[in-house]
């Protein structure tokens, strides 16, 4: 519960507007990425693993100094400029990592209420369609997070997973309107995307932007499993 309380304010002094001010734009390396330079698996064993809560640069500079020689070697494999390559590639990996850190957030939500110990996240799980696997009480659920234009959540037709595992799968469907830092009409009304993102209790905004999952995310299914 502390490290989630540590990780919430820390989510809560990221910079948001600025990165994307910096970064959004920049779409240089958008090939795909071969898997020993990317940062999947090196998100889940900072933010996860070892709950080091560190900003993107300290991140960044980690991956550099884990990954710089096999990412040199691609570098030249596609033949791109040093500078443009450099630059796209930080941009690249502040978008996976603005991402991952949420979906990590979803996951110390879920442990604070199903409790310690019961979720399991990793670059494996994620492959494997469980963004987020709880076990517990003999349960195991393996949770899908997906953007919609419509939020919701679903379990009865799951969303496409590369390897199904055993548990149930529950596909967390949510919605971000585009509309979120406007969302006003001209007429002075609330915009109707805005109005159904405040609608959904499983979803709050921070001051900086950043939308993250709430415990209205997992405790009916709690409740369904502690009822039988």
């Amino acid at each position: 519960m502390t490290k989630f309380k540590e990780f919430t304010n820390f989510l809560k002094t990221v910079q948001l507007q600025k990165y994307r001010k910096e970064y959004s734009t920049i779409k240089i390396v958008e090939m795909d990425l071969p898997k020993n330079i990317q940062a999947i698996e090196l998100l889940y064993t900072v933010y996860w693993e070892e709950k080091k809560f560190v900003s993107f640069e300290d991140f960044y500079k980690r991956y550099l100094q884990e990954k710089g020689s096999t990412i040199d070697e691609f570098r030249i494999k596609t033949t791109m400029c040093e500078d443009c390559f450099r630059r796209g590639l930080k941009a690249r990996i502040y978008r996976t990592w603005a991402g991952l850190i949420t979906q990590i957030h979803a996951g110390y939500v879920a442990e604070s209420v199903f409790g310690d110990g019961t979720v399991l996240m990793s670059e494996k799980l994620d492959h494997q369609g469980a963004d987020i696997r709880v076990e517990y009480k003999r349960h195991a659920l393996n949770y899908q997070v997906k953007k919609t234009s419509h939020a919701g959540v679903k379990s009865s037709k799951p969303l496409a997973r590369k390897n199904v595992m055993d548990g149930e799968p529950i596909d967390i469907l949510y919605e971000v309107p585009a509309c979120l830092s406007d969302p006003k009409t001209k007429k002075g009304e609330f915009r109707v995307p805005y109005l159904r993102f405040l609608e959904d209790t499983r979803t709050e905004t921070f001051e900086n932007g950043f939308v993250v999952f709430t415990a209205d995310t997992f405790l009916p299914k709690k409740k369904e499993i502690d009822a039988n």
